[in-house]
């Protein structure tokens, strides 16, 4: 098959019905990437490549570039090494980048014909693309398993294939929040419940559901956002405050902002988006001292939870991080994979090795059991599991549930 590629700068030069015709049906699809474009991030320049066959689109795949600091892993002890040794040295462990699919969230990749050819027609533009960039490391971020066999033959381009942060989903099967509760075990459900309590005694908390938002509110919204951002190391973007603007006036009817106040003070918000029946927990913002005391984050999580069995959601989604405390409320792990490669081939071996050394469980120990437990479930129950979901029951006995780490959601 010979395929013809375009790349453009901007989503809107495609045209949309073009761009649908071959992106999968997902969120973060066109209306998705038009809001990034828009809010002119610091840290990305935005790629749009598509795939003809003929004048037919046949793919369609989201690329950005970045300066990729390869500590971002890091945690602790290590990090702190690491950051003073940047005071003098800023680019250290700095290289230039070249990654297909967005910088939040899942990968993907529209095909409509032959995914070997797709692929490959995509990879020959995104090496032109990281040579005019200077791109040291090519990379596909974050695709599900399922994208498994469409990948197979980039090992023979040079690329490896690496574990990424896992993300969280829940079935929702529940007619109300009680019966989710009930499915946990009676410590998870006895804890929950003695954090909700003390929380409504000690102040008055109430949520609000909003679409847009206007200056003021979005000014206390980001400033909680940063205190995430600056709170946990391991971080990956920062989002603009234009983009939640952008984001509420492309997509109106997926946006939701939820606004959790104490005692009349903003303290907590959720910018999430859903459609189809799929909620996706997708940025948290907390005040940490209010957060802490009144236990905001489960607080959260129930509100949310009422929102989507009132709704009739049939999944939760919430993203990356924080997995011990999503572990306890009863969230299935998806592992996530990122076939990455230096350009250099006689550098690509090291890379290889440097990578390995700095996955992400090495520096979180919640992570690491938790992978240690999806291994563990693959292994005993190889032939009747998906081999990309790790199902828990929800509140392992004897759970308390502590809100370390719970902070953010897609970071």
């Amino acid at each position: 098959m010979k395929l013809k590629t375009r790349v453009t700068r901007k989503i809107e030069d495609i045209p949309q019905e073009e761009w649908d015709r071959v992106f999968p049906n997902v969120l973060e699809g066109y209306n998705f990437f038009k809001s990034l474009d828009e809010s002119k991030f610091d840290q990305f320049s935005f790629y749009y490549i598509m795939v003809y066959d003929g004048d037919v689109a046949v793919g369609a795949a989201p690329c950005f570039s970045l300066k990729y600091s390869l500590d971002t892993s890091m945690s602790g002890t290590a990090r702190r090494v690491f950051n003073f040794i940047k005071k003098s040295f800023p680019g250290f462990l700095s290289v230039k980048a070249l990654a297909c699919g967005v910088p939040m969230g899942q990968g993907c990749i529209g095909m409509a014909g032959n995914s070997k050819d797709i692929i490959g027609a995509i990879l020959k533009k995104m090496e032109e693309i990281a040579r005019h960039e200077k791109a040291q490391l090519i990379a596909f971020k974050d695709f599900p398993y399922s994208y498994s066999n469409d990948f197979n033959t980039l090992a023979d381009s040079g690329f490896f294939k690496v574990d990424s942060l896992p993300y969280a989903e829940m079935e929702i099967t529940f007619k109300n929040f009680e019966e989710y509760l009930n499915k946990l075990s009676g410590a998870s459900r006895y804890d929950l419940r003695r954090k909700f309590k003390k929380a409504e005694s000690l102040a008055r908390i109430e949520m609000k559901i909003v679409d847009k938002l206007n200056e003021e509110i979005l000014m206390e919204m980001y400033d909680l956002y940063m205190q995430i951002v600056n709170k946990h190391e391991m971080g990956f973007e920062i989002v603009p405050m234009a983009f939640f603007k952008n984001m509420a006036r492309n997509m109106p009817n997926e946006t939701k902002f939820f606004l959790w106040r104490v005692d009349g003070k903003l303290a907590a918000f959720l910018f999430a988006l859903t459609s189809g029946g799929t909620f996706i927990d997708y940025y948290l913002g907390l005040d940490y001292v209010l957060a802490h005391k009144y236990h905001l984050f489960f607080i959260k999580f129930r509100d949310v939870m009422k929102w989507c069995i009132e709704n009739k959601m049939k999944k939760y989604e919430i993203g990356f991080s924080g997995y011990e405390p999503k572990r306890r409320l009863g969230f299935d792990f998806i592992p996530l994979h990122i076939y990455a490669k230096h350009r250099n081939r006689l550098v690509n071996p090291l890379f290889k090795i440097l990578t390995h050394f700095l996955k992400f469980e090495n520096f979180d120990p919640d992570l690491k059991a938790i992978k240690r437990s999806m291994s563990e479930k693959r292994s005993s129950h190889h032939e009747g599991v998906r081999p990309d979901t790790l199902k828990r029951h929800p509140g392992h006995r004897g759970a308390v549930m502590h809100e370390k780490g719970a902070g953010s959601n897609r970071d």
